[in-house]
């Protein structure tokens, strides 16, 4: 089986330890050269092309447009390495209809998922407020916050999609004493129930939760889903967190509740927020420069996940986690 890294220069390092790359030269029946990468697939012969199996791909990677596929009749699988397979993966691959599509959105959402939970409990002892008030003061004594909304025994935690990271959050709660409401159309109230939350629908998340964490894909039907409205009938000194996408959030809403000082928030997803926005300047607002997903050593756990797909393929076993295409306009 021959397998090739159409991914660019140096990413099978990040991705992949010496001996996990080692373990991939050695699996049985697999041709693969590790050290060798193949950031643009124009660029190699129609007869290395034409003995292609599987694509190892991953961030960067070149779109497996018709004209490769036209050069590649014998790809069976694409192996991606990270989440999102959008711009990898071109609609003829799903039209060819005998390719298998792998991603490694499973093993990225570990990571989010504990990012999100430490929020989530910080959240809870209104560690964002309490701060602020204590630097003002120069840690002089003063009263702290209090209040039944302060603190993690029996407060309320609204979760914005039942995704793989929202079920995974969603389950690291349940060994806390908390109210663990969830929003989700394509999920059933007894699915949500199985996970340790109740099903309701946002008005009803948003009105009632302490802290808010969203969980949903950025996909046409979820943009702007967070409206002014919503994010109005938050509870004074509520948290809103957001390890998702901007897209999904009235963001000059959002602004001007924070601003307010009303409620305070982890954004974690602002990449293009401008250097001049008011939001850098608010104590109460935490903006991280999104890595709540896979960093560093977490990169491999990724890796270990296309790694198993491999083998697996070798094997002539069925994949772990294939891409469903019927799914795609639900999904990252």
């Amino acid at each position: 089986m021959k397998v090739l890294l159409a991914m660019p220069d140096g990413l099978q390092h990040r991705m992949f330890d010496h001996d996990q790359l080692e373990r991939l030269a050695a699996l049985a029946d697999v041709d693969v050269d590790v050290e060798r990468t193949a950031p643009d697939l124009s660029a190699l012969d129609d007869a290395e092309l034409s003995a292609v199996d599987v694509l190892l791909t991953g961030w960067g990677s070149p779109l497996v447009d018709a004209a490769a596929l036209a050069r590649m009749p014998r790809l069976r699988a694409i192996v991606h390495t990270a989440g999102t397979i959008r711009f990898v993966v071109s609609p003829g691959v799903w039209e060819r209809g005998d390719i298998v599509v792998t991603s490694a959105t499973e093993a990225n959402a570990v990571p989010v998922a504990e990012f999100a939970l430490a929020q989530i409990l910080l959240a809870g002892k209104r560690t964002l407020a309490q701060s602020a008030r204590h630097r003002e003061v120069r840690g002089k004594r003063r009263e702290p916050l209090v209040g039944e909304r302060v603190g993690n025994f029996r407060s309320v935690v609204g979760l914005i999609g039942a995704s793989r990271i929202g079920r995974l959050v969603a389950e690291h709660l349940r060994r806390f004493d908390l109210e663990v409401l969830v929003s989700d159309p394509f999920v059933s109230a007894e699915e949500i129930a199985a996970l340790g939350g109740r099903k309701v629908e946002l008005d009803e998340l948003f009105a009632g939760s302490d802290v808010v964490s969203l969980h949903a894909p950025d996909v046409p039907s979820t943009q702007g889903m967070i409206t002014a409205r919503l994010l109005a009938s938050m509870p004074d000194g509520a948290t809103f967190v957001n390890t998702a996408r901007p897209a999904l959030v009235d963001r000059d809403a959002l602004r001007a509740e924070l601003l307010s000082g009303r409620i305070s928030a982890v954004l974690d997803v602002e990449d293009d927020l401008p250097a001049d926005d008011p939001l850098w300047d608010v104590p109460t607002v935490l903006i991280t420069p999104h890595i709540a997903g896979s960093q560093g050593n977490e990169l491999r756990r990724m890796g270990e996940s296309a790694l198993e797909e491999v083998r697996r393929l070798a094997a002539g076993e069925p994949p772990r986690f294939p891409v469903d295409p019927q799914r795609l306009a639900v999904s990252a």
